[in-house]
């Protein structure tokens, strides 16, 4: 479903963009900062002072030092929305005094585009190229391109833009080896930010009741993609700020490929023959219906669940039917 406010094309600069302006997208900023709640709230209000751009949610995490913005709308004002919120982030955030356990090189870290409905990717990328051009130019921040926004091979991987993190960053762009696609060629005091174009994902944690966090580490290297683990998973394994309890933190890239539950399943496994316990869940930001479904339906040990047994969403068809 698509909301009513998501048909306006948003305002200008972005009206003229080389993209269709009222095709309808979704942005998650990751900002870097979990910590200060007024500063959190005015980067949203700077994001949600676009007309036909909707704040949908905002995640803040005290360890990670982050906060996860989920924005909708027509393509246009996400566009613009991103952009404010950028400026807000960077005029807030001093990543000379930013200590976090998630990996980060700005304070806007990441912008990624992701294409909803019937918008195509081709949108998302040119929306990604348009939005980081003025970042780079206008709020004087290095910006890299990722994913299929990329504009090289060697920077589609997050991992590999954001390897070194803020610090390493600082060096590395001044002695010329990791020059930015656009921006300026130095580093200041907001950093650099990724902006991307990607598909859908769950950002998706689950705490093991231990203080070791090799334990953690080593489930996330087993689990993942990259290390020969599941299939669209992304993990990393985190401390956090509680005693005995460190984190498994993932990206699920591909929910037909590794569900929520095959995931979670797998990682209670690894912990079985480190003899630890699986805590809480965490989700960060939103999830598509579908996926909550499927975990649902997993756990009741009801595979023929589907979205006309919802009463939530027969009520809304019955609405928009009447």
């Amino acid at each position: 479903m698509v909301c009513e406010s998501f048909a306006e094309p948003g305002d200008a600069p972005f009206m003229n963009a080389p993209f269709d302006p009222s095709a309808i997208v979704e942005c998650v900023p990751n900002v870097s900062d979990g910590r200060r709640s007024d500063v959190i709230e005015r980067i949203r209000a700077a994001a949600a002072s676009v007309r036909g751009a909707s704040v949908l949610d905002v995640h803040t995490d005290a360890d990670h030092n982050r906060s996860v913005y989920t924005i909708a709308g027509a393509a246009s004002a996400v566009a613009e929305s991103a952009f404010r919120l950028a400026e807000a982030a960077v005029r807030e955030i001093d990543m000379r005094q930013h200590r976090g356990t998630h990996p980060r090189i700005g304070a806007l870290d990441v912008l990624p585009f992701v294409p909803l409905g019937s918008t195509s990717m081709t949108t998302c990328v040119a929306l990604a190229h348009a939005v980081g051009l003025r970042i780079g130019s206008a709020l004087d921040v290095p910006v890299y391109f990722y994913g299929e926004a990329a504009l090289t091979d060697g920077r589609r991987r997050l991992v590999d833009v954001r390897r070194g993190e803020y610090e390493g960053l600082a060096r590395s762009i001044q002695e010329g080896t990791h020059a930015p696609d656009a921006g300026p060629p130095g580093l200041g005091k907001a950093g650099a930010t990724a902006v991307g174009a990607r598909g859908p994902l769950i950002a998706f944690n689950v705490h093991l009741r231990t203080g070791d966090v090799s334990v953690a580490s080593t489930i996330a290297r087993r689990i993942r993609a990259s290390s020969g683990g599941l299939p669209g998973v992304q993990a990393l394994g985190l401390p956090t700020s509680r005693p005995e309890v460190v984190q498994v933190s993932m990206n699920l890239t591909d929910i037909g490929l590794t569900s929520l539950s095959d995931v979670v399943a797998r990682i209670r496994a690894e912990a079985r023959v480190f003899g630890v316990d699986v805590g809480a869940s965490e989700l960060v930001g939103l999830m598509p219906l579908a996926a909550a479904l499927e975990a649902a339906a997993a756990q009741l040990d009801l595979p023929g669940l589907g979205m006309d047994q919802i009463l939530d969403v027969a009520l809304l068809n019955a609405r928009m039917g009447s």
